[in-house]
């Protein structure tokens, strides 16, 4: 059966009105006093949920950003990390863009930084508008709420604390949070309910890692996306080395362990950075940029079709092109219906812009 419909990455699109009230309400002014920032994901009515790793915890910022417009234009800002360094009174080399999001609403551009290099570093979110004028999103009296994790790994555990909040998304209702825990199964699925009441155990995933031929429950998801496959809500994750794995959200229980169903074997050697999906000539594909990999193009159809991948393997799966034209793409969101935004380049120079859906 084709898949002709796909979850849509909320931010209003999938809440109602009455969600939307509710969640506001259970916002209060105030000092947000984020240890980091890293990923992004909007929810409903102007909330920007923002991960924050050394705390455990995930924030709902309210920025207050609701004109609606169906397309941003072109962005095109060379240079960005040095005009960003600018801003904040600092070199480049002293900042870190850990992530980008794109309002739905607004098609305003967030960005997540570090101002400074190691645990002594500030948490900034900047906000670039349809000029490209970028500005500070004033933290110190914002609408917010938060959550903190009961079931982080431990700071000791080889380093793997900085992986406990891998990837971020909002799915009718709920905060889905890739990244690591402290149970048997460290590999966890967090979906935790907005308004946030209180925190909840994620559930543990394994997957089979056909490159490697053996089952892992300690890899964390890189990158995801939802996506509706054979008419069930899904996760579609990446991990590194890369399989491409398929979870059912509603498997996703407190305490649960998971069994993903890998789909695709697509590389080792190879870091999955970020994942969007797309409509275009009434095929939907996925675009994934990759540390070694450059850009992939997969074909989303009839990805229930696809046999589970249960005994070693190398590349194999889900068919996909590489986007030749497509270099150090270090960020990758979808814009609007017909273009993608990029954070590109290295860490001497980076440019913000958007391209055509390929």
């Amino acid at each position: 059966m084709n898949i002709r419909s796909i979850i849509r990455f909320a931010a209003g699109l999938s809440g109602t009105a009455i969600l939307a009230l509710c969640a506001s309400s259970n916002l209060q002014p105030g000092k947000a006093d984020l240890k980091s920032a890293g990923a992004l994901a909007f929810g409903p009515d102007n909330i920007l949920f923002v991960g924050d790793t050394p705390a455990a915890t995930i924030w709902a910022l309210d920025v207050k950003d609701s004109a609606s417009s169906k397309s941003g234009g072109s962005v095109e800002i060379k240079g960005v990390n040095e005009k960003i360094a600018a801003l904040l009174g600092t070199a480049p080399d002293q900042i870190l863009i850990n992530d980008t999001a794109v309002n739905p609403v607004s098609k305003n551009i967030y960005m997540s930084v570090s101002r400074g290099r190691g645990p002594d570093a500030t948490a900034v979110i900047l906000r670039v508008d349809a000029a490209g004028k970028i500005s500070e999103v004033p933290l110190d009296n914002i609408a917010h709420s938060s959550v903190k994790f009961v079931d982080p790994p431990a700071a000791s555990t080889n380093g793997r604390q900085v992986e406990t909040i891998t990837a971020i998304a909002y799915l009718d209702g709920n905060v889905i949070v890739a990244g690591l825990s402290n149970e048997e199964f460290s590999s966890a699925l967090r979906s935790i309910p907005f308004p946030f009441n209180g925190a909840v155990k994620g559930a543990g995933i394994q997957i089979y890692h056909g490159s490697h031929g053996r089952f892992e429950t300690a890899a964390p998801v890189r990158t995801f996306i939802p996506y509706e496959i054979d008419h069930q809500k899904a996760i579609l994750a990446a991990y590194t080395c890369t399989p491409l794995v398929k979870i059912q959200v509603s498997q996703l229980k407190p305490g649960a362990k998971v069994e993903g169903t890998t789909i695709a074997e697509l590389g080792a050697g190879n870091r999955p950075i970020d994942m969007m999906v797309y409509e275009k000539d009434g095929k939907h594909f996925i675009l994934m940029a990759n540390s070694s990999r450059g850009v992939m193009k997969l074909n989303a159809e009839n990805l229930e079709s696809y046999k589970p991948i249960t005994a070693h393997t190398e590349a194999t799966g889900v068919p996909y092109e590489t986007i030749a034209a497509l270099k150090d793409v270090q960020r990758l969101k979808k814009y609007d219906d017909g273009t993608a935004l990029l954070l590109q380049g290295t860490a001497g120079s980076m440019d913000l812009r958007t391209i055509a859906l390929p």
